[in-house]
């Protein structure tokens, strides 16, 4: 699936919506690597260094992502950018969730950059992938949580079968990335206000980290994704 694309319909690119994808194949998911808790350790540190929780909200990038959210009817003081949620946790003394080491780095390289980043196991994704808006009805089951009904406003990432993401904040139990996973599909989710070179820079770190510290090989190089026709 090395020649995997994803499509963004005309009215999702009309509001804004723009990815950087990315694929690395042959990782070894694990837990309770020392290297990768120093690093995450030292990221937490900077963070804390860097930013204030009472002025988090008026980044650039946050700001630009709570406004997107605010244009599509989220309320990002109650639904917030996976990446200001990260933030927040690591400001207000927390630290960030210890998952495995493939999801660790996609938030470690989100905290670095503010950009929310989507994994997925690729061998879970059926047939093409599309940005588009919700079917009204629509099902979606995000991790760690029970299935919901879509209002049809939402703005989604979505194979052949099902929602495997709603954009740019939650992502899917059915292609969540496990100990089976071997081929990771990454996108650094963009909004208007975000730099493209910014997009770039979150995918590539997401791949350098994962290369890192759970092995595999990039074998499709940051892409942005193509509108549909």
């Amino acid at each position: 699936m090395e020649d995997l694309t994803i499509e963004i319909s005309p009215q999702a690119l009309s509001l804004g919506v723009r990815i950087v994808y990315a694929i690395i194949d042959g990782v070894s998911v694990s837990r309770g690597d020392p290297e990768l808790e120093k690093y995450l350790t030292e990221v937490v540190t900077r963070a804390r260094g860097e930013y204030v929780l009472e002025s988090l909200k008026d980044n650039p990038v946050i700001r630009a992502y709570r406004d997107f959210f605010w244009r599509i009817g989220i309320d990002p003081t109650k639904t917030r950018p996976s990446s200001e949620a990260l933030m927040r946790r690591i400001l207000k003394g927390r630290s960030i969730p210890r998952i495995n080491n493939v999801v660790d780095s996609g938030n470690l390289a989100s905290v670095v950059t503010l950009v929310p980043i989507g994994l997925y196991d690729v061998s879970k994704i059926e047939g093409h992938l599309s940005i588009r808006m919700a079917r009204e009805g629509e099902r979606f089951e995000p991790i760690g949580s029970g299935e919901e009904e879509l209002t049809g406003k939402e703005i989604v990432l979505a194979d052949e079968r099902k929602v495997i993401h709603l954009y740019p904040h939650r992502d899917s139990e059915r292609t969540k990335i496990d100990k089976n996973t071997r081929k990771v599909l990454v996108i650094a989710c963009g909004v208007p206000g975000v730099e493209l070179n910014l997009l770039m820079r979150a995918a590539s770190l997401t791949l350098e980290l994962i290369a890192k510290f759970a092995g595999g090989k990039v074998v499709q190089e940051p892409t942005l994704a193509p509108s549909s026709s």
